[in-house]
């Protein structure tokens, strides 16, 4: 455990947007909501008529033009919001964050634009990084054009393949409508600065393609604006390296390829498949509807725009485009103890024998997972009784689109009393039992990351608890299985290889706790042996609490990625809050991770003091997955989560969950017989029916609205 300087103990626990405010009345919070798709129709109308940008649309046309990336809300400055929330004054100017790609210029490269006033913007400027970083245009994100002119050159290319990958998974390219072959993109995309050279893995494109590759990876030089320019540069295929698609072709012709020969797909029950298969042996029901959640009198928590209260807490939350959830003006009690909790970046480094598998390591704030939030199904991902959010996003696309129930919030019974105790008289009686139910407030999205699913969870407890939790689950990053790869991984089914990988999650913990002004210390407990006291000759071990100590760092050499991962290095580091350190991470570090615009060991090397000032805690939590045969079809959340939690620490003169008038109380009024008891609640004696009458419905689309 890790304590603050004052009474608030952010404690690590590893284990193994919203529709608007009203008009009318706008909530305080609605300084943090998302934009609108009025206000992201604004922003991009507003950008594409200025002349001097010279935008184009973001679907069609070439690579090498100036299009509008991304638009979502640019976060006030904390000093103005603060100043707003606490003092009454001036209500923060409205403002977005704008990325635009100037791919029409002899030196392309990505800026950031700041625009507003919204609703309506009349002017913009640029958004510079730390140190005044330019964002070169090959670091630049993928965009669905690229995708599709991707596929183009892989299509044409592997013509000559043909008959080998016809002959070899009976799948195939050309001319396909059924029965085709599909690809997964690798990360980073070359081995330094100035690279755009993809590893392609072929697979068979069927229900979870991301089990089915075929053997074939292409490692496709995709750096140069124009198209007819790319080439694939190298192949690899069932443990061969080939220079060229006409190497590869001209040794299957002659013969002399050893192909790996994939077995017919069956058309029910794929083993990627979700389809129920096989049977329990304990032959308990499992075609009947199993344990509900339900709110028996109504919600207890209070939902406002983008603000959510329960119990003692209140906060404002918004879904970011690039990174996904962040929390505003967290308070408990009315007292704010943070400013913002948000998800920075979720990192995942694999090994492998293939040359995708050893390659592959993904920064998913550069796949933009806040922006795959797709919707959540009611009785699955959330309960029946959560209330579901929309989000919109602005990311390349010509309009906002609409991303169905992409958030969540509902009430959760943990299954464990909160606190409890029983007060025995050791005769056979009591003297009373007291407990209260064990409650927590969701919040969740997820980001479905192509093969990864994450699910994003911020639980509030009445206690002033408030957790941060990650699940991993669906598909895992596998590759083709060859007897070397065994090495780093573990053989998942008959040509699947499942590959050894690190999951690492980061997050910012701005707390403000009584203030902005906050101290950082450690605390350590050790053993004392100290003569006993009353009697003599004895030597008790007496825990002796309160020695200071530093935060580790890890001493080991740094790989050339260092940095773009620099942040997943320290479990916690504590930095000064900076304006101009809003994140440790962007979007643009995945595909330049040698030397990207952000670097979080900047942050932690300038020598700042850490006493008495507005500080920032930037917390990792991660594990290591080792796949095996039971991540089929799917990686389980149970043992794939990680988190952290934040705990006050002598802030309060008891618990504040007293407050809670859910307790029961029970009194025996005949002790030590116990015959007839006092029962005490402060709830009905009842919660009634608990039956949630509407059918299961799902939509699944997300469209420009």
């Amino acid at each position: 455990m890790w304590l603050l300087g004052l009474p608030w103990a952010l404690a690590l626990l590893v284990t193994v947007a919203s529709s608007g405010p009203s008009a009318d009345t706008p909530d305080p919070a609605s300084i943090f909501a998302d934009l609108s798709p009025a206000e992201l129709r604004a922003v991009r109308t507003f950008l594409m008529e200025r002349p001097e940008l010279g935008l184009s649309p973001s679907r069609g046309g070439p690579l090498a033009k100036n299009s509008l990336f991304l638009v979502e809300l640019l976060p006030p400055k904390k000093r103005s919001a603060l100043r707003f929330l606490e003092h009454g004054g001036a209500r923060p100017r409205r403002e977005a964050r704008a990325v635009v790609f100037f791919g029409a210029q002899s030196e392309p490269n990505v800026t950031e634009l700041a625009v507003g006033p919204l609703p309506r913007p009349n002017s913009y400027r640029p958004l510079p990084f730390k140190g005044g970083r330019a964002v070169p245009f090959w670091a630049r994100p993928m965009t669905q054009l690229e995708y599709e002119l991707l596929h183009e050159a892989l299509v044409a290319t592997m013509a000559p393949l043909e008959p080998l990958l016809r002959e070899a998974t009976g799948f195939g390219f050309q001319n396909c409508s059924e029965r085709c072959l599909t690809f997964s993109d690798i990360a980073p995309r070359g081995l330094g600065p100035g690279e755009r050279r993809t590893w392609l893995v072929i697979q068979r494109f069927v229900e979870g393609f991301f089990l089915h590759p075929v053997g074939l990876e292409v490692l496709l030089d995709h750096r140069d604006p124009d198209p007819r320019r790319w080439a694939v540069r190298r192949l690899w295929y069932n443990g061969r390296y080939f220079g060229s698609v006409r190497e590869l072709a001209e040794s299957h012709a002659r013969g002399a390829l050893p192909l790996a020969r994939l077995p017919e797909p069956p058309a029910r029950q794929l083993f990627s498949s979700y389809e129920p298969r096989g049977r329990f042996p304990s032959g308990t029901p499992t075609e009947v509807h199993g344990a509900k959640v339900c709110e028996p009198q109504g919600r207890r928590y209070r939902l406002r725009g983008n603000r959510l209260e329960y119990g003692g807490w209140s906060l404002a939350f918004r879904l970011r485009s690039s990174a996904g959830l962040q929390l505003f003006d967290v308070r408990f009690g009315g007292e704010r103890v943070a400013y913002e909790l948000s998800v920075q970046e979720a990192i995942a480094f694999y090994g492998g024998h293939s040359p995708a598998a050893m390659q592959t390591k993904y920064m998913d704030a550069g796949w933009a997972m806040g922006a795959s939030s797709y919707e959540l199904a009611s009785g699955v991902d959330c309960p029946e009784t959560a209330t579901f959010l929309d989000a919109h996003h602005l990311l390349d696309a010509d309009g906002p689109v609409r991303f169905r129930r992409a958030l969540c919030v509902f009430e959760l019974p943990t299954g464990v009393p909160l606190r409890r105790h029983f007060d025995s008289d050791f005769q056979g009686g009591f003297h009373f039992y007291a407990g209260l139910e064990g409650r927590a407030l969701v919040l969740r999205t997820t980001s479905t990351v192509y093969n990864y699913d994450y699910i994003w969870d911020f639980l509030l407890y009445p206690n002033g608890v408030l957790e941060t939790k990650v699940h991993a689950t669906g598909y895992i990053h596998a590759t083709f299985y060859t007897p070397e790869g065994r090495r780093y991984g573990s053989r998942v089914h008959s040509h699947l290889l499942g590959n050894i990988h690190t999951h690492l999650v980061h997050y910012k913990v701005d707390l403000d706790v009584a203030g902005s002004g906050n101290s950082f210390e450690t605390m350590d407990i050790r053993f004392e042996n100290i003569s006993n006291p009353w009697s003599a000759g004895a030597r008790p071990w007496v825990t002796q609490w309160g020695t200071r100590a530093g935060v580790g760092q890890d001493p080991r050499p740094a790989p050339r990625l260092t940095p773009a991962l620099s942040c997943p290095r320290y479990h916690l580091a504590v930095t000064r809050r900076h304006e101009n350190e809003p994140s440790s991470s962007s979007i643009y570090t995945q595909n330049d991770p040698w030397d990207p615009p952000v670097t979080f060991e900047s942050f932690i090397r300038d020598n700042e003091t850490i006493e008495d000032q507005d500080l920032v805690a930037w917390v990792t939590v991660g594990f290591l997955h080792v796949p095996h045969a039971e991540d089929i079809p799917n990686t389980a959340t149970p043992g794939n989560a990680v988190g952290f939690f934040l705990r006050p620490f002598n802030f309060f003169n008891e618990d504040p969950s007293v407050a809670s008038r859910a307790p029961v109380i029970v009194r025996p009024l005949d002790p030590p017989a116990c015959s007839r008891l006092q029962i005490q609640r402060w709830t009905p004696a009842s919660p009634g029916p608990c039956v949630h009458p509407e059918p299961f419905t799902y939509n699944g689309t997300y469209r420009q609205v």
